[in-house]
């Protein structure tokens, strides 16, 4: 056998695909998987393509099979760009312009379909006015007329819909256009010709005979990240809330994740730094020695970087550097299937099904799980600000259930949005509200009754009194919170005074009144209810109050 022969035998390049990835919330960890028949001559695998945003100090390898195969080290390399820049300019020209010519497309369907839209408004208007023309009042064929009205409106709404549907499409194109843009600018940037274009791993073995060989290689990348979305579904009386717990998953990593193994963490592995520890610095009439600085990575077999032992420690890699099979047993790792863990502060989600998600800075949304809560309902109201009945209901997270980490929440009532709020985090066995929006069937009004102005000496007194009347619409029972408040004085020759209360109730912090009540179903008199209070304000006739918040 040649030199040449010996070294091409000796250096193979492999195969590999993506098989799962950790997404953290500001980076991810991949995970790449080859399999490979070994002649037992190989020194050296290199994995070529990878992308530019791994971190190379992040690299680590293990494999199993059925030969002994030791792993002698792990070298990352930088490839430089050979192709000319001129060849990948011209081949992002041809994507821009292929999206150029579809927004075009796009553009002319709706132009087109709006002139049918106009026209069926058109005739509807004509055939109405030559219609009523044509007949007198009392033999106009109102049966015909509906029909008509029916037609044209679903032919309008029809034609309103895939206009709807061509402006996303051509704003999800134009979104495309950007990225393509943006990327030929970087191509054409005169620096991009002295950057290099990918990385390539370079695995050191030494195998004791041929035979059948898996290796799984794993790295950190940057530009990848996601952070979780709630939809919160509850019914007319919110006694029963349903969540959908998503995840909103984006990266511009540089290579695509197509049919992988997807789990969501928010562990940080690579700001693993122990903090910095003072030590004696000192002054003398001589000069300063220097410490040795720290080997870094260099070479097969270098020692890891001491800042990534965390993620030594997520990898649960075996503490030797190399890896001894025997021919007799393979062993497979397992994988735990729509398992969700909490270590510390720490939380997991593994999914259950294959994701893909591309490298385009876009979120792609990706359902983790789905839950009930049993809800505890009642109505909020402050009728000194606004005369509605707010719906709110409070659930617990079970104790066996998952952390609902802090996030935007979309809020549904019987289909319908009624607004979002942002969850805080909540842990297994917490209980936590959620506000479901207006409740019209709950009436409120507030009524200034009387106001009184006293002078007595050099001192003025105003007194209040203010009704609330509550209103139970609905055929069930309903508790409502009322809340009132008094004006806090901040001056000591302003007194407040809460006079009556009806039903009676002691005045809470900072001017506060808050009553408990309970709304009979509409088909009972106490489905009506009042509350009554008096309160004064007395101060010097020669001061003038202010109201401030």
């Amino acid at each position: 056998m040649t030199s040449s022969n010996l070294e091409n035998a000796a250096s193979r390049i492999i195969e590999s695909r993506i098989k799962s990835v950790t997404v953290y919330t500001n980076q991810a960890l991949v995970v790449r998987h080859s399999q490979i028949e070994l002649t037992g001559a190989e020194q050296e695998l290199i994995i070529e393509g990878l992308p530019l945003s791994l971190q190379q100090d992040s690299v680590r390898s293990r494999g199993v099979g059925n030969v002994p195969v030791k792993i002698l080290g792990v070298q990352t390399e930088q490839v430089f760009s050979s192709e000319p820049i001129e060849q990948r300019t011209a081949e992002i020209n041809q994507e821009i312009q292929a999206i150029q010519g579809g927004i075009q497309q796009l553009e002319d369907r709706i132009v087109g379909i709006n002139l049918q839209r106009n026209f069926v408004q058109d005739l509807g208007s004509k055939y109405l006015e030559r219609f009523s023309s044509l007949q007198p009042p009392n033999e106009v064929n109102l049966d015909e007329i509906s029909r008509l009205l029916g037609f044209i409106g679903s032919q309008d709404q029809s034609l309103a819909g895939q206009i709807t549907q061509y402006k996303q499409e051509k704003a999800n194109r134009e979104n495309q256009l950007e990225v393509l843009r943006d990327r030929l600018k970087q191509v054409q940037n005169k620096t991009n010709r002295d950057r290099y274009s990918h990385y390539r791993i370079l695995v050191a073995i030494e195998p004791e005979s041929a035979g059948t060989f898996e290796l799984e290689i794993s790295y950190l990348v940057n530009h990848s990240s996601w952070s979780p979305l709630y939809d919160i579904r509850s019914n007319t009386t919110g006694d029963q809330l349903h969540l959908t717990y998503l995840a909103e998953v984006k990266q511009k990593t540089g290579e695509d994740w197509t049919g992988i193994h997807l789990t969501l963490s928010t562990a940080k592995p690579a700001l693993g730094k122990l903090p910095n520890k003072l030590k004696p610095f000192f002054i003398q009439g001589m000069e300063l020695r220097r410490s040795r600085p720290v080997d870094d990575l260099a070479g097969r077999g270098g020692s890891h970087s001491p800042e990534f032992f965390e993620l030594d420690a997520l990898l649960q890699e075996a503490s030797a550097p190399s890896i001894d099979l025997s021919a007799e047993v393979k062993i497979e790792a397992e994988q735990a299937i729509a398992e969700t863990t909490q270590v510390g502060g720490i939380v997991t989600f593994s999914l259950e099904r294959n994701s893909t998600i591309p490298s385009d800075d876009q979120a792609h949304k990706v359902m983790v799980y789905q839950t009930h809560y049993a809800g505890q309902p009642q109505h909020i109201t402050i009728p000194r600000l606004d005369s509605c009945a707010y719906l709110e209901t409070q659930a617990i997270n079970p104790a066996d259930g998952a952390s609902l980490l802090p996030g935007k929440a979309n809020i549904f009532r019987d289909n319908t949005l009624v607004g979002t709020t942002e969850l805080e985090h909540i842990s297994p066995g917490q209980s936590f509200k959620i506000y479901l929006g207006i409740d019209e069937s709950i009436k409120v009004n507030r009524d200034l009754v009387k106001r009184e102005v006293e002078s007595i000496g050099t001192y003025r007194r105003i007194n209040y009194s203010y009704r609330i009347r509550l209103s139970n619409l609905r055929a069930e029972e309903s508790k409502i919170r009322v809340i009132e408040q008094l004006p806090v004085s901040r001056d000591e020759r302003i007194k407040v005074r809460l006079l009556r209360t009806q039903p009676e109730i002691p005045e809470g912090d900072m001017g506060t009144l808050e009553w408990l009540l309970v709304l009979a179903p509409k088909s009972q008199p106490e489905s009506r209810q009042e509350i009554a209070y008096q309160s004064s304000t007395e101060y010097p006739t020669n001061l003038e109050i202010r109201y401030s918040y």
